[in-house]
């Protein structure tokens, strides 16, 4: 489920209170006692350790940290020719839609721009889809992105494509690390 609200196209994270930008890294998340702790209980949307079967999990991180400031599961999908992404979630700190004072902009655009990077590596050249949570998310990553509003298999199924990947990808600087928890 595409769940998450682009707040701010920012190439790091920014923070909301000192106007301050924060390098980021990305990390993949392999344990599922790790992700236990991800849950819809404290704001999560779904139980994360649930993803992990035929998923790939990526965590947004501070630079130098392991405080996730929003994750992404990824997959595979030949017959799109296409990463879906099966969900994105900004942290509760971070999101408005359950937080009054957000601490960092930028997150979703991040998690996207991850979903496009894996897309390029796989073979698929930054296409993306995935199923946004209602109408009013479908209408915003469509503005926001430039994505298409697909409903082929999903009332709200939105498909990015290449040009619009590209231009996303352009926009977001994170590092890649090794790192996996």
């Amino acid at each position: 489920m595409l769940n998450v609200w682009i707040d701010e196209l920012t190439p790091c994270l920014r923070d909301n209170e000192t106007g301050d930008f924060v390098q980021t890294e990305v990390v993949r998340i392999r344990r599922k006692s790790f992700l236990a702790k991800f849950n819809k209980k404290n704001g999560w949307y779904t139980d994360w350790e649930n993803l992990l079967q035929g998923h790939e999990i990526y965590a947004l991180v501070v630079k130098g940290t392991v405080d996730i400031q929003g994750m992404v599961a990824l997959s595979r999908n030949d017959d799109y020719q296409a990463v879906y992404v099966a969900w994105t979630c900004a942290a509760p700190l971070n999101n408005k839609m359950v937080c009054d004072s957000p601490k960092y902009s930028g997150v979703g655009g991040h998690l996207f721009a991850r979903a496009a990077d894996k897309s390029v590596e796989y073979g698929y050249d930054g296409v993306i889809v995935g199923n946004a949570a209602n109408r009013e998310l479908v209408n915003h990553y469509c503005r926001v992105f430039k994505a298409e509003h697909i409903a082929m298999l999903h009332p709200y199924q939105i498909a990015i494509y290449e040009k619009e990947a590209a231009e996303i990808r352009r926009v977001y600087d994170y590092e890649w690390t090794d790192e996996e928890i």
